[in-house]
Order: structure tokens, then C-alpha cells, then sequence
């Protein structure tokens, strides 16, 4: 069995419609794929607290970024007139393309921009038709008796702290 070629394993660009208009955002090169993920990693790095690379995370690093993910799009769409919260959008969501894949910016692209939309919350989980069966709860087990008050077995209990 031999390689197949990766362009017909891949798609290699990202689709993105903003008001009527499809902009083909093109893979980025390798080099520009390895800033975006090195500027993942030092924005989760910093989310935690710890101590980020301030040159990963400059000015000068980030002036370009989104020209540079958004390749021949982005040229398309200032020449467009696309508003800066569209474009902006739309270049956050090419880096969570390179950074992840084409899921994971479908789902970014699709809430918005907003992490509240991203995971489905409680309300939403319960609305889904067989989710109130789909979980049953194994009811607790840091209380004295067993069950209706059955004295428990010596031994049973928490273990001494």
C-alpha cells in the first residue's frame, strides 16, 4: 500500500460567509501555523497564571497575526469594507483552525465568539430529548446506614482522618 498524496487527504482551507460573501482562508505555512501555535499554548500557559515568553506575546509578534492566519482573505476583505468585529472574528476562528481543527472553528465561528455558547450548559443538556435518563445518579454514600437505615457493616465507614 503506498502514500496517498495529502491534498486529496486534506482540505486545506477554511470557508468562512460573512454577510453574502464566502472568503477561502488558504492553509497557512508552516511557519505561521507554529507562531499561531506557540501563541495557543502562551495564552493557556498565562489563562493558568504562569510565566509566559513576553516575546511570543509582543506587539511586534502579534501586528501581522491576523493578516498572516487569514492569508489572501484578509486582503479580500478590507478591500470589502468588512467591519473590524467580522474580521476580527473571522481571524480568531482561522487560529482556532490551525490550532485545532476544522470542528473546533465551525463550533468557534458558530457561537459567536462566545464561551458560554461554546459547551452546552445545564438548561441545554436537559432539553435534549432522553437526557433526563441518559444519567443515573448512584445517590450518596457519606451517610452512616445503608439503605432505609440498615445499620452499616463495621469497617464500612469513612477511614480516619
Amino acid at each position: 500500500m503506498a502514500f496517498k498524496e495529502l491534498g486529496e487527504l486534506l482540505d486545506e482551507t477554511l470557508a468562512i460567509p460573512i454577510k453574502g460573501t464566502v472568503y477561502t482562508v488558504p492553509a497557512p505555512s508552516a511557519e505561521i501555523g507554529l507562531r499561531v501555535q506557540a501563541i495557543t499554548n502562551a495564552a493557556a500557559v498565562a489563562a493558568d497564571g504562569g510565566r509566559v515568553d513576553e516575546t511570543i506575546l509582543s506587539d511586534a509578534a502579534e501586528r501581522d497575526l491576523f493578516r498572516d492566519v487569514l492569508g489572501t482573505a484578509h486582503r479580500q476583505m478590507v478591500a470589502d469594507g468588512v467591519p473590524w468585529p467580522a474580521l476580527k472574528h473571522a481571524a480568531i476562528t482561522a487560529m482556532v483552525w490551525i490550532a485545532q481543527d476544522q470542528d473546533a472553528a465551525e463550533a468557534f465561528w458558530n457561537s459567536g465568539g462566545d464561551p458560554n455558547r461554546l459547551a452546552p450548559n445545564r438548561a441545554a443538556r436537559r432539553a435534549r430529548p432522553g437526557a433526563a435518563n441518559s444519567t443515573q445518579s448512584r445517590g450518596s454514600t457519606s451517610g452512616t446506614s445503608g439503605p432505609k437505615g440498615t445499620p452499616r457493616p463495621a469497617g464500612k465507614g469513612r477511614a480516619p482522618r
